[in-house]
């Protein structure tokens, strides 16, 4: 019984270790986040400046602001959710505490009452006399053992309970570090929340500005869907060639598959002609799929990953304009068939994935890039160099061109991302990770 309970007690300190460090794992894990996203914060925020004041410069500056905004917004969330795990790691400690207290109280009773029972009987005498009075020898051994396991015991008892004390002081440390870690959130948030202020002032008047110069404003849209226009339609025109050679690629594997498998047919009916009864087989249909095997595979490989593709820019981004229809001013509705990425000049365009370069064509002097990935295309536009050809095989984050920098406006570096399975538009936010 005794071996049992030190036993017990044994495995009860081994469950407890790993929980000492638990709090500072989750301190430091939520730190390390915080970091990285601080730092894509404050390298987005060097993206802000609008050094011109005509209208198209400051449409890009209200995007990029935006698009600041929203990042800012994601910040304050993730600074909410991580003050929502202190305070449950708290609560947890909380528990973790009592249960110790509970524990301490326990062997600090039982290790009085086993002093009290030896002032009772410390005698030599008393001793022996339990020893000797046994009615055999084996009892005899079994009353010296449990003399000597009983001294042994209290040593013990009082070893765990010093050890006790200090795992209820750790567990207190810990508790002032969480909590110190929680006072340093609740202050980045109130920080947060007052820039996150000022920009929306700054959007604000930026708006305010824009719509004093309502005629230059409505032209500078007009200019803009109008190049996107242009732009839609050729990379309409591209993938619609793409579709037709997948489409003939399929055909001419579906032939070759139809013409071995009549090959193999009549190489059986050959040896089959002595059964002249036998009823003839019914072909097979030919294949109807628009991709051959290749790509299909390539398709479904381009799938699975949705959500988990790399961005197509290098260095730190902000998504300046989202996926569809929206308006980002009264009366100033966008209509985006893909999504912008403003980077850091020098950014260049990166494959999300394994493919094969389906088209490289320039429009108003500057690059784009169609990669095919199976049924699948992804866009890149808006580049002042291209570094791939037509037919190249590329893997993914390979660069494919250098993302134009606006010199007039900056040097803002704008990335047009497009993403369609054949001719369906996708929303690539939706297969980014993030």
């Amino acid at each position: 019984m005794t071996r049992r309970f030190f036993c017990l007690l044994a495995a009860c300190f081994c469950l407890l270790v790993p929980l000492l460090a638990q709090s500072n794992k989750t301190i430091k894990e939520l730190e390390n986040k915080r970091e990285e996203l601080q730092r894509r914060m404050a390298e987005s925020e060097a993206m802000l400046k609008t050094t011109s004041s005509n209208v198209g410069s400051q449409l890009k500056g209200l995007a990029a602001l935006t698009g600041q905004i929203e990042e800012r917004k994601r910040y304050i969330q993730v600074l909410n959710n991580d003050l929502e795990t202190l305070d449950r790691e708290l609560a947890a400690l909380g528990r973790q505490i009592v249960a110790l207290q509970k524990e301490l109280k326990e062997k600090q009773d039982n290790y009085a009452a086993s002093v009290r029972y030896l002032q009772q009987h410390q005698s030599i005498e008393e001793k022996l006399l339990f020893i000797f009075s046994a009615k055999n020898l084996a009892q005899i051994y079994r009353r010296l053992r449990y003399v000597r396991e009983y001294a042994d015991y209290q040593r013990k008892q009082g070893k765990e309970i010093t050890e006790k004390q200090k795992q209820t002081d750790r567990k207190r440390q810990e508790v002032l570090e969480v909590r110190e870690s929680k006072g340093q959130l609740l202050r980045d948030r109130q920080k947060e929340q007052a820039a996150l202020e000022e920009q929306e002032k700054e959007k604000a008047s930026l708006v305010a500005d824009l719509r004093r110069q309502q005629k230059g404003l409505q032209q500078e849209l007009k200019r803009q869907r109008q190049e996107a226009e242009q732009l839609n339609a050729q990379i309409d025109r591209l993938i619609a060639e793409e579709i037709e050679k997948a489409r003939k690629r399929a055909e001419e594997e579906a032939r070759r598959e139809e013409a071995r498998r009549k090959a193999a047919e009549e190489a059986a009916r050959r040896q089959a002609e002595a059964e002249a009864t036998a009823s003839p087989k019914q072909p097979a249909p030919m294949e109807t799929s628009t991709l051959d095997r290749a790509d299909r595979q390539l398709s479904g490989s381009f799938a699975s990953n949705r959500g988990k593709l790399p961005a197509p820019i290098t260095g730190s981004y902000l998504i300046v304009s989202h996926y569809g229809r929206y308006s980002v001013m009264r009366n100033v509705v966008l209509d985006n068939k893909g999504i912008d990425l403003q980077g850091q000049p020098g950014a260049k365009a990166r494959a999300v994935f394994n493919g094969k370069v389906a088209a490289v064509f320039q429009l108003n002097g500057l690059f784009n890039v169609l990669v095919r990935h199976g049924a699948y295309i992804s866009v890149y536009c808006n580049l002042s160099q291209a570094l791939v050809k037509a037919g190249d095989n590329v893997k993914t984050r390979q660069p494919l061109g250098e993302v134009f920098s606006d010199p007039a406006d900056g040097g803002r570096t704008v990335l047009h991302f497009q993403l369609r399975k054949e001719t369906q538009k996708l929303n690539p936010e939706q297969w980014i990770a993030r």
